[in-house]
């Protein structure tokens, strides 16, 4: 506790009781998601509706709880693909280096030099809509900062007495990496997947926006950003409510990966690795 700082606290503790929201929205929502009622339609926050209603009179507390068990999710689960997968790609490259890390390395370059959303947008719209495209697009175009960090940090460890005297002692490549590398690993690319939870968040929502997400009746964050819009006016909290929502979850998660990031000393996708750990 007294080496956290209070924001820091504060973020986790918002961030714990949003995730606790959602991941019991089936049991606490207080009206069926998709349930209608032309006659509340657009209606102001009260006892019966807490932040009122859309334009469709369907319940906006209810739709933000259940959105935001799509848009988590798909956040989460694309967070730790693109880990794992960059992270793999990262090490192998720095272990083998040679023609496989000159390949890995311009691959990366290659989409790092693509805008991500326009990719992940470029992606989706071949395969259409739906959970899977969506997971799959946002995989295939956030692996590259975990790739980049874990290359750079496996060449430093890699150059460290420790490897070479595993290595003397009989140690097998396979024994080094997953006994000295990948913890040493571990601090800083947990610091880089919180980071990347909130921007892969952002993203999920940007592309529902789109109308690329769930597809009616369900709900999620962006969706309801884009079918709230033209009644802004008239009920602000139907497109308030999951904008904030966005908002909140990713500036918590940011202020919680700052902070692993400061703790475990790690650099945040840095912009290539050391010359030194290249040349030992």
């Amino acid at each position: 506790m007294r080496n956290r700082p209070v924001h820091v606290l504060v973020a986790a503790a918002i961030l714990a009781l949003i995730v606790l929201a959602v991941a019991l929205s089936p049991w606490i929502t207080p009206y069926p998601p998709a349930a209608q009622d032309l006659t509340a339609r657009l209606s102001p926050a009260s006892g019966a509706h807490w932040l009122g209603t859309d334009h469709l009179g369907r319940d906006t507390l209810s739709r933000l709880l259940e959105g935001g068990r799509f848009s988590l999710t798909i956040a989460a689960l694309a967070t730790v693909l693109t880990g794992v997968i960059g992270t793999a790609i990262g090490v192998a490259s720095a272990r083998r280096r040679g023609w496989l890390d000159e390949f890995f390395t311009r691959t990366n370059d290659v989409f790092l030099a693509l805008p991500e959303m326009v990719l992940a947008l470029f992606l989706v719209a071949m395969m259409g809509s739906g959970y899977p495209s969506l997971l799959l697009a946002l995989t295939v175009t956030g692996w590259t900062p975990f790739a980049r960090l874990a290359r750079a940090m496996a060449y430093d460890v890699s150059a460290r007495g420790f490897i070479e005297a595993a290595r003397v002692v009989g140690c097998t490549p396979r024994f080094i990496v997953l006994r000295h590398i990948l913890p040493h690993l571990a601090g800083p690319m947990l610091a880089q997947a919180t980071l990347r939870f909130g921007q892969l968040l952002i993203s999920v929502g940007a592309l529902s926006y789109l109308g690329l997400g769930v597809q009616p009746p369900q709900s999620d964050w962006g969706s309801m950003l884009a079918a709230a819009q033209p009644f802004a006016l008239r009920s602000p909290l139907t497109i308030l409510a999951p904008g904030l929502a966005i908002f909140a979850v990713a500036l918590c998660v940011t202020l919680i990966g700052q902070h692993l990031a400061r703790r475990t000393g790690s650099p945040v996708m840095p912009a290539a690795p050391a010359r030194e750990a290249q040349n030992a």
